[in-house]
C-alpha cells in the first residue's frame, strides 16, 4: 500500500495514458473498421477480396508482432516520424497498430449487424434509386450499428486491456509503471498487482454497464 501512496501521481499519469491510447484507438478502429465494413459488402469484387484478407490477416496475428511492425518495421525501418518528441512519437506508432489490429474485430462486428437487416429494405432502397454507398449509409450501417452496440463494447473493453501490450513501443502506460514499481517495491507485489487491478476494473467496468444499457435501449424487435 505504501508504493500506491507514494507513487499515486505517477499511477494517475500512467491510467491516463493507457485512456489516451483506449480513446484515440477506439475512433480510429471505428472510422477504418466501418470502412472496411463497407467493402467487404461491396459489388466490387477486388474491394471484397482486399478487406477480407485484411482481416483475416489482422485477426489471426498476435497483437504483440502487430505492434512490434509498427514500432521497428514502421518507425525503426522506415523512419516514420509523427513527431519530434519520442514519447509522442511512439505513442502515436502505438495507436496505429492498436487501430490496424482492432478495425478487424470492428468491421467483422458490423457485418455481423448487416446480416440482422431484413433484405427487403436495401431491395427497396435500390428500387427507389438509391446506389449502394447511400444505401448504405442511409439505410442498413444504422441498423447495423443499433444491433451491435454490446459487440463494439466488448471490443472496446478487449482494446482497453491490450494497450498494455503497447510497452513493446515504448509506451509508459499502466502496465509498465507497474512492472516500475514491482521492481522497486519488491515486498509489495500483491498490493501493487491488486491496486493496478482495481484500477482496470474501474476502467472498464462501467464501460460495460454502459454499453450494455445502451444496447437494451437502442434493441430493435424484430
Amino acid at each position: 500500500m505504501e508504493a500506491l501512496l507514494t507513487e499515486g501521481g505517477t499511477i494517475i499519469a500512467a491510467f491516463w495514458m493507457t485512456v489516451r491510447l483506449t480513446a484515440v484507438s477506439a475512433l480510429g478502429s471505428l472510422v477504418l473498421g466501418t470502412l472496411l465494413t463497407a467493402m467487404r459488402v461491396s459489388p466490387l469484387g477486388a474491394l471484397r477480396a482486399a478487406a477480407t484478407a485484411y482481416v483475416t490477416v489482422a485477426r489471426n496475428t498476435p497483437l504483440t508482432l502487430v505492434l512490434l511492425f509498427t514500432g521497428l518495421g514502421v518507425g525503426a525501418n522506415l523512419g516514420l516520424e509523427l513527431s519530434d518528441d519520442i514519447a509522442t512519437n511512439n505513442f502515436w506508432l502505438a495507436v496505429i497498430g492498436l487501430t490496424a489490429y482492432t478495425s478487424a474485430f470492428v468491421c467483422e462486428a458490423l457485418r455481423s449487424g448487416l446480416n440482422t437487416v431484413p433484405v427487403g429494405q436495401a431491395e427497396a432502397a435500390r428500387a427507389l434509386g438509391l446506389g449502394f454507398a447511400r444505401t448504405l449509409v442511409l439505410i442498413t450501417l444504422p441498423q447495423a450499428f443499433r444491433a451491435v452496440v454490446a459487440p463494439l463494447g466488448g471490443i472496446l473493453i478487449a482494446l482497453t486491456k491490450n494497450t498494455t501490450i503497447a510497452l513493446v513501443v515504448g509506451v509508459a502506460e499502466a502496465s509498465v509503471r507497474m512492472r516500475e514499481l514491482i521492481e522497486t517495491y519488491g515486498d509489495q507485489v500483491i498490493e501493487i498487482f491488486l491496486g493496478f487491478a482495481a484500477g482496470f476494473v474501474l476502467l472498464c467496468l462501467p464501460m460495460g454497464l454502459a454499453f450494455g444499457r445502451l444496447s437494451r435501449r437502442l434493441a430493435v424487435a424484430r
